[in-house]
Protein backbone atom coordinates (compact mmCIF):
# COMPACT_ATOMS: atom_id res chain seq x y z
CA UNK A 1 0.00 0.00 0.00
CA UNK A 2 2.93 2.40 0.72
CA UNK A 3 4.71 1.69 -2.77
CA UNK A 4 2.00 2.59 -4.51
CA UNK A 5 0.85 5.35 -2.22
CA UNK A 6 3.99 7.55 -2.63
CA UNK A 7 4.91 6.55 -6.36
CA UNK A 8 2.23 8.81 -7.70
CA UNK A 9 1.24 12.58 -6.56
CA UNK A 10 -1.38 12.87 -3.91
CA UNK A 11 -4.32 12.48 -5.47
CA UNK A 12 -8.20 10.31 -4.28
CA UNK A 13 -7.30 8.44 -7.53
CA UNK A 14 -4.24 7.57 -6.51
CA UNK A 15 -5.07 6.60 -3.14
CA UNK A 16 -7.91 4.04 -4.63
CA UNK A 17 -5.22 2.30 -5.98
CA UNK A 18 -3.00 2.54 -3.36
CA UNK A 19 -6.01 1.42 -1.17
CA UNK A 20 -8.55 -0.51 -3.05
CA UNK A 21 -10.22 -2.12 -0.35
CA UNK A 22 -11.63 1.60 0.34
CA UNK A 23 -13.79 3.33 -2.16
CA UNK A 24 -13.26 6.60 -3.74
CA UNK A 25 -15.76 8.69 -2.03
CA UNK A 26 -15.00 7.46 1.45
CA UNK A 27 -11.49 8.49 0.99
CA UNK A 28 -12.57 11.51 -0.53
CA UNK A 29 -14.62 12.39 2.86
CA UNK A 30 -12.08 11.57 5.04
CA UNK A 31 -9.47 13.51 3.87
CA UNK A 32 -11.80 16.72 3.80
CA UNK A 33 -12.38 16.04 7.78
CA UNK A 34 -9.41 17.73 8.46
CA UNK A 35 -8.65 21.57 9.13
CA UNK A 36 -6.52 24.54 10.43
CA UNK A 37 -3.27 23.65 10.42
CA UNK A 38 -0.96 21.16 8.33
CA UNK A 39 -0.95 18.69 11.64
CA UNK A 40 -4.30 19.21 12.99
CA UNK A 41 -5.83 18.71 9.88
CA UNK A 42 -3.67 15.16 9.59
CA UNK A 43 -4.87 14.23 13.10
CA UNK A 44 -8.60 14.94 12.69
CA UNK A 45 -8.14 13.08 9.40
CA UNK A 46 -6.67 10.16 11.28
CA UNK A 47 -9.18 10.03 13.66
CA UNK A 48 -11.70 10.47 11.57
CA UNK A 49 -11.09 7.16 9.95
CA UNK A 50 -9.51 5.13 13.13
CA UNK A 51 -13.33 6.42 14.33
CA UNK A 52 -15.17 5.05 11.51
CA UNK A 53 -12.40 1.65 11.12
CA UNK A 54 -10.94 1.32 14.30
CA UNK A 55 -8.87 -1.69 12.74
CA UNK A 56 -7.74 0.07 9.68
CA UNK A 57 -4.66 1.67 10.84
CA UNK A 58 -2.82 1.66 7.54
CA UNK A 59 -5.12 3.25 5.51
CA UNK A 60 -5.52 5.87 8.70
CA UNK A 61 -1.62 6.32 8.50
CA UNK A 62 -1.27 6.57 4.59
CA UNK A 63 -4.86 9.04 4.47
CA UNK A 64 -2.80 11.10 7.71
CA UNK A 65 0.22 11.56 5.98
CA UNK A 66 -1.72 12.05 2.58
CA UNK A 67 -3.40 15.17 4.38
CA UNK A 68 0.00 16.30 5.52
CA UNK A 69 1.81 15.85 2.19
CA UNK A 70 -1.49 18.06 1.08
CA UNK A 71 -1.33 20.80 3.60
CA UNK A 72 2.84 21.54 3.45
CA UNK A 73 2.38 21.61 -0.88
CA UNK A 74 4.00 18.51 -1.56
CA UNK A 75 3.36 16.18 -4.59
CA UNK A 76 4.25 13.67 -2.99
CA UNK A 77 3.49 11.27 0.46
CA UNK A 78 6.29 11.19 2.74
CA UNK A 79 5.81 8.26 5.59
CA UNK A 80 6.70 10.88 8.70
CA UNK A 81 3.72 10.06 11.00
CA UNK A 82 3.73 6.42 9.73
CA UNK A 83 7.48 6.26 10.82
CA UNK A 84 7.35 7.95 14.02
CA UNK A 85 3.46 6.75 15.71
CA UNK A 86 3.72 3.45 17.68
CA UNK A 87 1.15 0.93 17.54
CA UNK A 88 -0.46 2.66 21.11
CA UNK A 89 -0.44 6.33 20.07
CA UNK A 90 -2.96 4.94 17.49
CA UNK A 91 -5.28 4.55 20.46
CA UNK A 92 -5.02 7.87 21.89
CA UNK A 93 -7.62 10.91 21.00
CA UNK A 94 -8.09 14.38 20.97
CA UNK A 95 -5.03 16.27 22.44
CA UNK A 96 -2.97 12.79 23.45
CA UNK A 97 -3.30 12.08 19.81
CA UNK A 98 -2.09 15.77 18.20
CA UNK A 99 1.24 15.47 21.19
CA UNK A 100 2.01 12.18 19.74
CA UNK A 101 1.46 13.04 16.28
CA UNK A 102 4.02 16.09 16.99
CA UNK A 103 6.21 13.87 18.27
CA UNK A 104 6.32 11.43 15.72
CA UNK A 105 6.92 14.03 13.23
CA UNK A 106 9.70 15.72 14.82
CA UNK A 107 11.52 12.16 15.17
CA UNK A 108 10.72 10.76 12.02
CA UNK A 109 12.06 14.01 10.30
CA UNK A 110 15.10 13.72 11.87
CA UNK A 111 15.18 10.30 10.36
CA UNK A 112 13.90 11.28 7.03
CA UNK A 113 16.79 13.78 6.60
CA UNK A 114 19.51 11.30 7.85
CA UNK A 115 18.39 8.80 5.49
CA UNK A 116 18.01 11.02 2.19
CA UNK A 117 21.34 12.56 2.83
CA UNK A 118 23.00 9.28 3.10
CA UNK A 119 20.55 7.67 -0.32
CA UNK A 120 21.59 11.24 -1.95
CA UNK A 121 25.55 10.31 -1.34
CA UNK A 122 25.03 6.55 -1.95
CA UNK A 123 22.98 7.36 -5.71
CA UNK A 124 25.56 9.93 -6.42
CA UNK A 125 28.81 7.51 -5.97
CA UNK A 126 26.33 4.68 -8.22
CA UNK A 127 26.08 7.40 -10.34
CA UNK A 128 29.84 8.14 -11.15
CA UNK A 129 31.03 4.26 -10.81
CA UNK A 130 28.38 3.80 -14.03
CA UNK A 131 30.60 4.78 -16.85
CA UNK A 132 33.23 2.29 -15.64
CA UNK A 133 30.87 -0.59 -15.86
CA UNK A 134 30.78 -2.60 -19.41
CA UNK A 135 28.23 -4.94 -19.31
CA UNK A 136 25.77 -4.19 -22.38
CA UNK A 137 22.43 -4.05 -19.89
CA UNK A 138 24.33 -2.04 -17.06
CA UNK A 139 22.93 1.36 -18.00
CA UNK A 140 19.15 -0.30 -17.29
CA UNK A 141 20.65 -2.14 -13.98
CA UNK A 142 22.02 1.15 -12.53
CA UNK A 143 18.55 3.02 -13.18
CA UNK A 144 17.09 -0.44 -11.63
CA UNK A 145 19.14 0.37 -8.71
CA UNK A 146 18.31 3.88 -8.51
CA UNK A 147 14.72 3.40 -8.52
CA UNK A 148 13.67 0.07 -6.45
CA UNK A 149 14.70 -0.77 -2.52
CA UNK A 150 16.20 -3.74 -3.11
CA UNK A 151 16.96 -5.62 -6.44
CA UNK A 152 18.01 -9.77 -6.54
CA UNK A 153 20.20 -10.29 -9.81
CA UNK A 154 17.71 -12.75 -11.63
CA UNK A 155 15.46 -8.97 -12.01
CA UNK A 156 18.25 -7.21 -14.14
CA UNK A 157 18.49 -6.88 -17.71
CA UNK A 158 21.24 -9.41 -18.02
CA UNK A 159 21.66 -13.11 -18.24
CA UNK A 160 22.23 -14.82 -14.81
CA UNK A 161 25.68 -15.32 -14.77
CA UNK A 162 26.57 -11.51 -16.23
CA UNK A 163 24.00 -10.20 -13.67
CA UNK A 164 25.77 -11.79 -10.45
CA UNK A 165 28.72 -10.59 -11.85
CA UNK A 166 27.43 -7.12 -12.13
CA UNK A 167 26.41 -6.86 -8.26
CA UNK A 168 29.42 -8.48 -7.29
CA UNK A 169 31.58 -5.45 -9.32
CA UNK A 170 29.57 -3.19 -8.18
CA UNK A 171 29.30 -4.90 -4.63
CA UNK A 172 33.55 -4.27 -5.13
CA UNK A 173 33.05 -0.39 -6.35
CA UNK A 174 31.44 0.32 -3.08
CA UNK A 175 28.12 1.08 -5.43
CA UNK A 176 25.69 -0.79 -4.02
CA UNK A 177 25.67 -3.13 -0.95
CA UNK A 178 24.37 -6.95 -0.23
CA UNK A 179 21.39 -6.71 1.73
CA UNK A 180 20.81 -10.09 3.13
CA UNK A 181 23.83 -11.61 4.54
CA UNK A 182 22.74 -14.93 2.63
CA UNK A 183 25.21 -16.91 0.67
CA UNK A 184 21.91 -18.61 -1.67
CA UNK A 185 19.77 -16.05 -2.33
CA UNK A 186 20.84 -12.30 -2.40
CA UNK A 187 19.25 -8.61 -2.83
CA UNK A 188 21.36 -5.87 -3.56
CA UNK A 189 20.28 -1.96 -3.05
CA UNK A 190 21.80 1.13 -2.45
Amino acid sequence: AWRHATERPVTVQALVRALPELQGDQIARWLDAGQGAPVSRAVMVLEAVLNDAPRAEVPALVLADATLAQALGWDHIVPLLAAGLKRHDMRKRGGDLRSACHRALVSSAVEAVRLSTDLARRAAHLKAVAPKLRAKGAEAAVAMFLTQDAVAPAALPLPDRSARRLCDRLVDLGAVRELTGRDTFRLYGV
